[in-house]
């Protein structure tokens, strides 16, 4: 199976980048970009079938009673429908009620979006949609950065290109934090390079990216490159950078230096174990061969007061962070 079909799918939970088209459908979480995406992947495939496709929309939370039944009810040319409701999250009892009763015996030729943003709202539906084997879309966030990871690889899959381990690492870093920004950066990407996309096209795009830059300080610094480390990080704070994500980039890759210091096993084993992608296993390992038990001690201690410190309880929280890297840098033997 293709890393298109696997990265983002949960067991028992459907593909939300090839939705399989039923009566009815479920669109269920909080993510917005993955529910988007999954719908335009209905809306392509019954457009289709048939490009007269007539699309009507329906708000659950102002719905009022007999809405679902009347704009479900055979056309005058006899189009096939879609019709998409959302805020489910928020639904009126008026169509929990009149919902519960359709998909008993749904419209034929008629399709049902249902778009649920998460929660417990609507139990009864939900369990009863369950119940009947409807196709459910789980749309969660992706918080870890293997998972984004996998999700910019299989972006490229998709369109037939590759990117490299490292370039992956570095844009998932830049624009990481928005699954719909990760998106738009791959598509970027395709559309402007050729051949590889390597960790060189992802600075030229996005290297001015507050995430970026405070990679470059922590890979710097847990290299043990002290005077790299610092002039990147004097120019970050020339530039306005705030020392908060640049002290929670080198806490995150102290660590996963302490994650696999003492670890055995495969890039892919410890991965599983510890919550890692492999080549975050491997960047931490390459890492780990500069650092001794005590001086990772010492790059805890001294993070975990600089973080208290930028957020508040130092009057000079730009020092506190110049401190931090010129001790971890100094700390890690070159």
């Amino acid at each position: 199976m293709s890393a298109a079909r696997t990265s983002q799918r949960a067991p028992g939970s459907i593909d939300w980048r090839d939705v399989p088209l039923a009566p009815v459908i479920l669109v269920f979480g909080p993510e917005d970009f993955i529910a988007s995406r999954a719908g335009d992947d209905v809306r392509r495939k019954l457009r289709a079938q048939n490009p007269e496709l007539e699309l009507t929309s329906l708000d659950a939370a102002h719905y009022t009673a007999g809405q679902l039944g009347m704009v479900s009810s055979p056309s005058l040319f006899s189009e096939p429908k879609l019709i998409e409701a959302s805020a489910l999250a928020t639904m009126s009892d008026d169509f929990l009620q009149d919902a519960l009763a359709y998909i008993k015996d749904p419209a034929p030729d008629v399709t049902l979006l249902l778009l649920h943003g998460g929660g417990v709202r609507g139990k009864k539906l939900l369990d009863a949609l369950k119940a009947l084997g409807v196709p459910r879309v789980e749309c969660q966030p992706l918080k870890k950065d293997a998972e984004k990871s996998q999700f910019v690889s299989a972006e490229f899959s998709l369109a037939k290109r590759r990117i490299d381990a490292q370039a992956v690492r570095a844009l998932v870093a830049a624009v990481g934090a928005s699954l719909s920004e990760l998106a738009a950066a791959c598509s970027q990407l395709i559309a402007d390079t050729t051949g590889m996309v390597s960790s060189d096209d992802v600075d030229k795009y996005y290297g001015g990216r507050v995430e970026a830059t405070a990679f470059r300080v922590a890979d710097a610094a847990l290299a043990g490159n002290a005077p790299v480390a610092l002039s990147t990080l004097r120019h970050a704070l020339a530039t306005g950078v705030d020392p908060v994500p640049l002290v929670a980039a080198l806490a995150m890759k102290v660590r996963q230096v302490a994650k696999v210091f003492s670890a055995r096993g495969s890039s892919a084993q410890l991965a599983r174990d510890l919550g890692m992608s492999p080549w975050q296993v491997d960047a931490a390992r390459r890492d780990a061969g500069h650092w001794s038990g005590p001086a990772l001690v010492t790059a805890i201690k001294v993070l975990a007061e600089t973080d208290a410190q930028v957020k508040g309880e130092a009057k000079d929280p730009v020092y506190a962070v110049e401190h931090a890297v010129t001790v971890i840098a100094t700390a890690a033997r070159r």
